[in-house]
């Protein structure tokens, strides 16, 4: 038997424009990204709720691993989500919640995800978040969400995923599982929907960092820079992934949310969203610069920060003044 919550098909399933057109950063994180594909699933514009990715910020060593928050994702459409308790095989939660038309997000690893192939596929093992849509127990299938897509996986895959037969292995601690209840699902009309994300921009600016935070990126960075020139490529790409693509990728998204919204709410944001944007930009810039150091040459910080924070303070100050602080 199989279960499943929507009628879908990874053949012919088209993903969400964010995810088809051409952007500076082709992805945010494995949680940001399978979100957009759920919500555009179930007939929901995963932009509405954007706000998030505006009070990104520096602690001191990376940024925010930016994500929808569970709040968000119930004041504009009506879904909660909370962590499971995972009590019985990870196979018997997924199975029983579709049967009962909720998803789950599962923790899983990417050497058992098929469309990593290239990247992590067979090759590295690395915690990702998918979310499971359609399952053929007996016939060891899984149609499931990942990153930018929907995909399948059948066999010896699926095993792995669940930690079945051969990949079964009771010392290791069970996976990070939560469950999207849809049961008060609801699409909210354009002027609704407008309003909502006011809302949410109007919250999540009044958590925006007390302080621009790309001179504490700097002087974090500088502090790791002794490190980083000794480093060899993965440890330079763990440490790109937690600050340069998590700050790159939340002003991009936050730069399409402003847009959006500028759509709904009257325009006159486009200088907002092109500082948001340019950050996107440098910080792409940024990591290439940072790479050089591997190669034992020197590079100059002073004008890329600057310009970083001065679009930050402007993309910051004009939201405020227009929206309230």
């Amino acid at each position: 038997m199989t279960r499943s919550v929507l009628d879908l098909d990874p053949r012919t399933y088209r993903r969400h424009p964010l995810h088809l057109t051409e952007r500076i950063w082709t992805e945010t994180n494995c949680y940001v990204d399978v979100w957009i594909e759920i919500l555009h699933a179930l007939g929901l514009d995963p932009v509405a709720a954007g706000a998030f990715a505006l009070d990104s910020d520096f602690d001191g060593s990376q940024w925010t691993f930016f994500k929808y928050p569970p709040e968000d994702l119930r004041a504009v459409y009506g879904m909660e989500v909370a962590e499971l308790n995972v009590w019985r095989p990870v196979i018997d939660h997924v199975e029983e919640h579709l049967a009962r038309g909720r998803l789950l997000t599962v923790e899983a690893d990417s050497w058992f995800l098929p469309d990593t192939h290239g990247v992590s596929y067979r090759i590295d093992h690395q915690k990702s978040t998918i979310v499971p849509q359609w399952l053929d127990r007996d016939g060891r299938q899984l149609d499931y969400f990942h990153n930018a897509g929907y995909f399948h996986l059948e066999g010896d895959d699926f095993d792995g995923v669940f930690r079945r037969g051969a990949h079964a292995d009771t010392g290791n601690l069970d996976p990070y599982v939560e469950v999207i209840n849809l049961d008060r699902l609801r699409v909210e009309p354009e002027g609704c929907l407008t309003e909502l994300a006011v809302a949410g921009l109007r919250d999540h600016l009044a958590r925006r960092p007390d302080t621009n935070p790309m001179p504490r990126f700097r002087a974090g960075l500088d502090e790791y820079l002794p490190t980083l020139a000794g480093a060899g490529a993965d440890e330079f790409h763990l440490y790109a992934f937690g600050t340069c693509r998590q700050s790159g990728a939340a002003a991009e998204f936050a730069a399409t949310f402003v847009d959006w919204l500028g759509e709904r709410d009257g325009g006159g944001l486009d200088p907002v969203s092109a500082a948001l944007r340019r950050i996107a930009e440098q910080v792409k810039a940024l990591e290439f610069l940072l790479a050089r150091l591997l190669w034992g040459r020197t590079v100059d910080l002073d004008g890329p920060f600057a310009s970083l924070a001065e679009d930050w303070e402007a993309a910051m100050s004009a939201l405020v003044a227009r929206y309230g602080d």
